[in-house]
């Protein structure tokens, strides 16, 4: 069996860092993603995804990235389920993320998020086709 999750997207939000009572780090946040297609409308939608890291990669994620930031994240899904405080059973859907990967600089992702805030009167953080411009790389230039 396999379950495997990598996904490359933009923190919604600031990670929420916390510790267990045995003093483990763990941080959950949420990923938009964009969809690989456009809508009837023309428009790019975008996948919210709960996750959530443990130990010194969560408190990396929360001290170095932030709301807008572009990252990586290779985990796996996992399911579970509590009672709610008004006794309700929730269900939580969520990748669990081994490992996360900072695909830019803290500046640049302040810079993006300025520009966002200034652009898009919704404040929408979805990469936009400004930020996928294509690089100018010979053949030669490949490791492959």
């Amino acid at each position: 069996m396999l379950n495997r999750v990598v996904i490359v997207g933009r923190l919604t939000k600031d990670p929420d860092l916390r510790y267990t009572a045995n003093g483990k780090a763990v941080a959950n946040f949420t990923i938009a993603v964009n969809r690989p297609f456009s809508n009837q409308q023309g428009n790019r939608e975008a996948d919210f995804i709960n996750c959530v890291i443990w130990n010194k990669s969560a408190e990396n994620l929360a001290n170095y990235m932030s709301k807008g930031s572009l990252i990586g994240i290779d985990g796996n899904l996992q399911s579970r389920n509590y009672d709610g405080k008004d006794g309700k059973r929730v269900y939580v859907t969520e990748v669990v993320a081994g490992s996360v990967q900072f695909l830019e600089s803290k500046n640049k992702t302040a810079s993006n998020e300025n520009k966002s805030q200034s652009n898009t009167p919704n404040n929408n953080i979805e990469p936009t086709q400004d930020d996928m411009s294509p690089i100018d790389i010979s053949d030669d230039d490949l490791p492959f």
